[in-house]
């Protein structure tokens, strides 16, 4: 006799339980915090100055801790046993990948073709000197764009896996896939998009970046768990241990995105205007990567704790790389490192607003929140509002 396995419906609209006061107001908290480290940035400029330069191979160091604290209570909670298992089922990998290096690199050279070098093109005509080579501001951007579209995230899309209730086995196996593909395809892709014979390409700093911020975190949840699980156990895990880790995860968040406008605040209010134009294909890439990577998860029939990970991964970028690529190849005060700088000023707004969207949309498919359940205890009842 075989068990079929268990298909959920989801009668209600959004995946998960009640939010908490603080969760539920996220998205505002994040403004102001934007806003908070733009104004410490410009009052203290030297102490900004200091921390930002505290860096290995462009890895800052200060934020590094503070993805660390935000990566490890999302680790810790993760059933390994689960990634397991999730590695076993390719069908969400392999439309993370297919939509990561197949699609998003040139739907984004579109978009910032279209818009910057087209579109807004007359508003961009200021030039800048690159390595003895001048180049349009218009030209610059597009380039940051590109190394945008070509870098995806690593790190903080297990922050928005753990947010939309989903499977952060899967999410946690598409991370370490993407990262792998990330050392062999980004250089080559980087430089066809580019058609630069000479891209330099930090290796150092997508090595280190994903050892700090995925590797040392999600040994750290291992190890820890193990041992909680042996000398504790798992009841003494789940109610004292988590109850007071579970807040450290977002305000570690926050204090990121202080510490990130702080660094780079001078950039975004010297420019305004040119900050709103680049936001905007920027803005378009994510939002028609996320639809095209969410719909077909939904036609290719995965339930929506696998399909909610795949689309926030290919919307999402690692915009610590690229910043890291663009001061190499074109300098820290470029166009192209100015637009890096646009993509962290509108990825976490944007994916907060598409997390919500997930939650609200957990009916059209079909769902498995035992997935989830597995690694939130606030995901009980998967049918509460």
């Amino acid at each position: 006799m075989t068990t079929q396995k268990p298909v959920i419906n989801s009668r209600a609209v959004k995946a998960g339980s009640q939010l908490s006061f603080f969760e539920k107001y996220l998205t505002l908290w994040v403004i102001i915090c934007i806003g908070v480290g733009i104004t410490l940035g410009r009052i203290f400029p030297k102490i900004a100055q200091t921390l930002d330069g505290m860096s290995v191979y462009n890895v800052s160091l200060p934020i590094a801790v503070c993805l660390f604290f935000m990566m490890y209570p999302i680790m810790v909670k993760i059933d390994f046993s689960q990634a397991v298992k999730a590695a076993r089922t390719p069908k969400p990998v392999i439309l993370t990948l297919v939509v990561n290096w197949l699609i998003k690199p040139f739907t984004m050279v579109v978009f910032a073709q279209f818009f910057l070098g087209w579109l807004f093109k007359p508003l961009l005509l200021e030039t800048e000197l690159i390595r003895e080579t001048t180049v349009t501001l218009a030209n610059s951007y597009i380039a940051g764009a590109i190394l945008l579209g070509i870098a995806p995230c690593t790190a903080m899309v297990l922050m928005w896996g753990y947010l939309s209730y989903s499977n952060q086995g899967h999410t946690l196996v598409m991370v370490a896939v993407n990262s792998l593909a990330m050392l062999f395809l980004y250089a080559p892709l980087g430089k066809w998009l580019l058609s630069a014979n000479n891209l330099v390409v930090p290796w150092q700093t997508i090595v280190l970046s994903v050892v700090i911020y995925v590797g040392l975190p999600l040994a750290a949840g291992i190890f820890s768990r193990y041992w909680i699980f042996r000398y504790k156990g798992r009841k003494w895990f789940e109610t004292q241990f988590l109850h007071y880790l579970s807040p450290i995860a977002i305000a570690a968040l926050l204090l990121t995105l202080v510490l990130l406008f702080a660094f780079k605040g001078e950039l975004i209010v010297n420019n305004p205007l040119h900050i709103f134009l680049i936001a905007i294909p920027l803005f378009l890439q994510t939002n028609f990567i996320f639809l095209i990577t969410y719909v077909a998860g939904q036609k290719l029939g995965l339930d929506y704790e696998d399909a909610a990970p795949a689309a926030l991964i290919g919307a999402s970028n690692h915009f610590e790389v690229a910043i890291a690529t663009a001061v190499m190849l074109f300098g820290l005060n470029s166009g192209a490192a100015l637009a890096t700088v646009v993509g962290v000023l509108i990825e976490v707004p944007v994916m907060l607003m598409l997390v919500e969207f997930c939650k609200r949309t957990a009916s059209w498919f079909p769902r498995q929140p035992e997935k989830a359940t597995l690694l939130d205890p606030r995901c009980v009842n998967p049918y509460q509002n």
